[in-house]
C-alpha cells in the first residue's frame, strides 16, 4: 500500500491537471443552451447539484457558458453530505427557494435517483448520460429522456 504522503502527492497533482484541462476535449450534448434558455426563461428556478468539487464545477461551468442559467450551484464539498444523500437537494431547492416538493431532477447517475428518492422528488432520468442502463433502478425513476430536447416536453414548458 502507498504511503499516505505519496496519495497526497499524487491528489494534489491530479487537481492540478484536472483543472488545466476540465474542459478540453469536452462538448456540451446538441440543446443544451437552448432547452435552459427555454426553462429559464418559462420562469422556472434552475440548479446544478453535483458530487464534483466547487472549484472544478465553477470551471466547468464558466468554460461551458452555463453559468448565467443556474439561480443555484451546490458542488461537492459545500456540504458535509453528498448525492445520494438528499441534502444536496434540500439545499438547492432552499437556495432557490422553492419547496421541494416543486422540484424535479434531471439526472443521468444512479446517485441522482437515489437521492431524488430519498428527497422524494420526481426523477427524469438522462439516458444519454454518463452512467451505463444496468446501474440505472429504472423503477425508481418517473420518466426518462433521450435527448435534452424532451425535457421541455416533459416539464411541459412550450419551447
Amino acid at each position: 500500500m502507498p504511503a499516505e504522503s505519496l496519495i497526497e502527492q499524487s491528489y494534489v497533482l491530479f487537481q492540478r491537471y484536472y483543472a488545466e484541462s476540465v474542459y478540453q476535449d469536452s462538448t456540451l450534448y446538441p440543446g443544451v443552451h437552448e432547452t435552459l434558455q427555454t426553462l429559464k426563461s418559462s420562469g422556472l428556478a434552475l440548479a446544478c447539484v453535483t458530487n464534483k468539487p466547487s472549484r472544478f464545477t465553477k470551471l466547468l461551468l464558466e468554460k461551458s457558458g452555463l453559468t448565467g442559467f443556474f439561480g443555484a450551484v451546490v458542488s461537492g464539498d459545500d456540504l458535509s453530505l453528498k448525492k445520494p444523500d438528499p441534502a444536496p437537494l434540500e439545499f438547492a431547492a432552499e437556495q432557490l427557494g422553492v419547496p421541494l416538493t416543486a422540484c424535479v431532477l434531471v439526472g443521468d447517475s444512479i446517485n441522482d435517483i437515489r437521492a431524488a428518492g430519498a428527497a422524494g422528488i420526481p426523477v427524469l432520468w438522462a439516458t444519454y448520460g454518463y452512467a451505463g442502463q444496468d446501474d440505472i433502478e429504472q423503477d425508481a425513476t418517473h420518466g426518462a429522456i433521450d435527448t435534452i430536447f424532451q425535457l421541455c416536453e416533459c416539464l411541459q414548458v412550450a419551447g
